[in-house]
């Protein structure tokens, strides 16, 4: 039984639909400052892909897990595995979408994270920042 589309600007995907999310390090600045900042954001499937074969990234963790869980209608939501002070990325809503319909085209590469999990073991590094 398919459950029907909550998403009105996407009618081909619905609440149960996998995504996966990352928690990565950037930084912002301000005032000839640079700070440190958490920002979820969602993983196409073909930059995981890539994250997992090793290129350094600036996720820390990744999770697998459904547009559900991640938006409330249109509205980002917070899960509770993300630090509460961690923010959603720019357009989240409209990324999430698009990232879910690259893993209904390629639904092999939800395997790298499976539904329900995290995974940390990334290459992570912060050399080149992402401001």
């Amino acid at each position: 039984m398919a459950t029907a589309t909550i998403y009105p600007n996407a009618p081909d995907l619905c609440a149960d639909d996998y995504v996966a999310i990352g928690l990565a390090t950037c930084f912002i600045k301000e005032e000839g400052e640079v700070h440190e900042v958490k920002v979820i954001e969602a993983i196409p499937s073909a930059a995981l892909e890539a994250i997992v074969k090793g290129i350094p990234t600036s996720y820390e963790i990744a999770w697998g897990t459904t547009l559900g869980a991640v938006l409330d209608g249109e509205e980002p939501k917070m899960m509770p595995e993300f630090p509460p002070s961690a923010q959603f990325s720019d357009e989240f809503s409209f990324r999430a979408i698009a990232a879910a319909r690259t893993y209904k085209s390629r639904p092999q590469a939800q395997s790298h994270i499976q539904l329900g999990t995290a995974r940390s073991d990334f290459n992570y590094s912060l050399e080149r920042k992402r401001v």
